[in-house]
């Protein structure tokens, strides 16, 4: 049954944990490189993008997703319970869907990868932050 009695300042740092990740995964020292080149995007790209709309648009979008999640949970979720659901959700939905568009969209295998791991890293993680927070 979900709740919506949410500890939001662990809602906040579950967000913040995200975007951080997010930050990592995809900077040049990891899969920042690759990801451009499959998405087609180029540093020029990047750098002539609206920051606030990016950035902003992402951190509402994480907050968003890190209260669903902290509803998922309810209150003083076991870790062990919270990884279990955060790899579920990254592994088993969000990944697969974003498999289902990029088929049809003939988008490169390795961008599945990198966008997959990060969404099952990511969930994982705000489910941990939930957990050990709340």
């Amino acid at each position: 049954m979900l709740t919506f009695d949410l500890n939001y300042w662990a809602v906040l740092l579950a967000a913040l944990s995200s975007f951080m990740l997010g930050g990592i995964w995809y900077s040049p020292w990891l899969f920042g490189h690759r990801w451009m080149e499959c998405c087609g995007l180029t540093e020029v790209d990047l750098q002539q993008s609206d920051p606030k709309l990016i950035y902003g648009g992402a951190f509402i979008l994480a907050l968003l997703a890190a209260s669903i999640l902290a509803a998922l949970l309810g209150k003083d979720p076991l870790l062990s319970d919270a990884v279990a659901l955060g790899a579920s959700i990254g592994a088993g939905l969000v990944t697969p869907t974003l498999g289902i568009s990029y088929i049809f969209e003939q988008r490169p295998l390795t961008l599945f990868f990198i966008n997959g791991g990060y969404h099952t890293c990511q969930f994982i993680l705000m489910a941990s932050v939930l957990s050990i927070t709340g």
